[in-house]
């Protein structure tokens, strides 16, 4: 029987969906056998397998270049996943359905046991705490610092509750805030159970250092290593001709109401609409579709990327060199977006989160401001002044240099090596006796 061809339609629709997996799907290369003789064998475990594929959260991201970079020293790294999650879980539930998602784990428990450290993202290795092998929380941020830096949208400056009264009118977005906050205190009170009893803890930068001793967890046992960025973020070349100077933004916008609020969607939008006849160009992650649909019209000049695989975003900022990137947020645990925008040449202009307080030297290599109307004083500022914005563009660049794999790798492999050392010295401090004392 002749097989029947797909119609002209089908097949313009599956070379269409191809097309759009290509630029949006991130490439995931597998974790490389240790190149060198294995000193130290790491258990990592992670939200679902599929959080690895196509577009990355900072977690996931950090999580694979870690494991890479580790393995290209002779570390032997090993991904975990969770398999079981329960079903149908009500609303207010679903922060202990996720942190019950990860004792499903302990199927691999026999495996993961036999490795020197289990690291996981935050709580994700609580089920482990109950047994000899050291444990090490990798903190990019908290759950206590999202929920205290997040105000109710009636607690918002007047100009950013107009933007949501906005969203709402468009039902963009369903509600003013989250019909419950239980989900996420439940998760940073495990958070902070999970932290305060594992062997160390890694900090992303001095604010979360700050929040983890807060929590209650000894100084001594927490680690600043900040992240890194992807080797091809310093691939690309400074343009010999940048084009003019764009507003720029950078990173995860999120779905919901809360995470528009954290990450200053209003902010945003109220410093593109001071500048209308200002090129922008936003590179944004969204499954809202209705909000990408309302951000592509909602601004004059505007140019738009959604969902872009990661590793083609460098070659869409390279030839702004010397825009200025808007970090709107009101919490980040460190900010890959503000390492990987000041990598192009993008001068930041940023409130002071995550690890800008730590790299940002005002009017050096960007701008720390306080409010949206500080940030309008600084875009003017740059615009009028060509020789500054290139000048803080280039400082920006080489700043950015200091957050490369191999520095994160450096430090990884000195915290593994001092947790490993010292679990052995406690196990042959409590080591029983084999000595007989004779009896007469």
């Amino acid at each position: 029987m002749e097989k029947v061809r797909p119609s002209l339609q089908r097949r313009a629709f599956h070379a269409t969906r191809a097309l759009l997996r290509l630029f949006s799907e991130d490439k995931v290369p597998p974790v490389p056998k240790a190149v060198s003789k294995v000193r130290i064998k790491v258990a990592f475990i992670h939200n679902e397998k599929r959080a690895h594929t196509g577009m990355h959260t900072g977690a996931a991201q950090i999580n694979r270049l870690m494991a890479l970079a580790l393995a290209e020293q002779g570390v032997q790294v090993k991904h975990f996943y969770p398999k079981h999650q329960l079903a149908d879980t009500p609303v207010h539930l679903r922060g202990i359905a996720n942190i019950l998602f990860f004792y499903s784990m302990l199927e691999h428990k026999e495996q993961i046991l036999k490795y020197d450290i289990i690291q996981g993202t935050t709580y994700t290795p609580l089920p482990f705490l109950a047994f000899d092998t050291p444990v090490v929380c990798h903190f990019g941020s908290t759950i206590r610092g999202f929920l205290n830096s997040v105000p109710p949208t009636k607690k918002l400056l007047q100009e950013e509750r107009r933007v949501f009264r906005e969203l709402v009118k468009l039902k963009v977005i369903s509600d003013f805030d989250l019909e419950t906050f239980r989900p996420l205190e439940d998760i940073a009170d495990i958070e902070s159970v999970t932290a305060t009893r594992a062997t160390a803890c890694i900090a992303t930068s001095a604010k979360v250092q700050n929040e983890l001793i807060a929590m209650g967890v000894p100084a001594d046992n927490v680690r600043v290593i900040h992240n890194a960025i992807e080797d091809y973020w310093f691939a690309t070349q400074v343009p010999q001709q940048p084009a003019p100077p764009h507003l720029v933004f950078l990173g995860r916008l999120g779905n919901d109401v809360f995470t528009l609020k954290l990450k200053g969607l209003a902010r945003l939008v109220n410093l593109y609409r001071a500048f209308p006849e200002i090129p922008k160009t936003t590179v944004c992650m969204t499954t809202n579709r209705k909000l990408k649909e309302w951000l592509r019209v909602a601004f004059p000049k505007h140019y738009m990327y959604v969902n872009l695989r990661k590793d083609l975003i460098p070659g869409a900022l390279a030839p702004l060199y010397g825009s200025m990137l808007f970090i709107s947020s009101r919490y980040e645990g460190f900010s890959l977006s503000l390492i990987e925008g000041m990598s192009q040449g993008l001068v930041p202009i940023a409130f002071s989160v995550g690890v800008v307080p730590e790299i940002i030297q005002n009017g050096h290599n960007g701008f720390i401001v306080d409010s949206v109307d500080e940030a309008q004083q600084r875009v003017q500022e740059l615009l009028a002044d060509t020789d500054l914005r290139l000048s803080m563009a280039a400082n920006a660049k080489q700043t950015a240099l200091q957050f490369q794999s191999t520095r994160i790798t450096k430090d990884l492999i000195a915290l593994y090596t001092q947790v490993k050392q010292e679990h052995r010295r406690n196990r042959s401090a409590h080591k029983p006796s084999t000595n007989f004392i004779e009896l007469s």
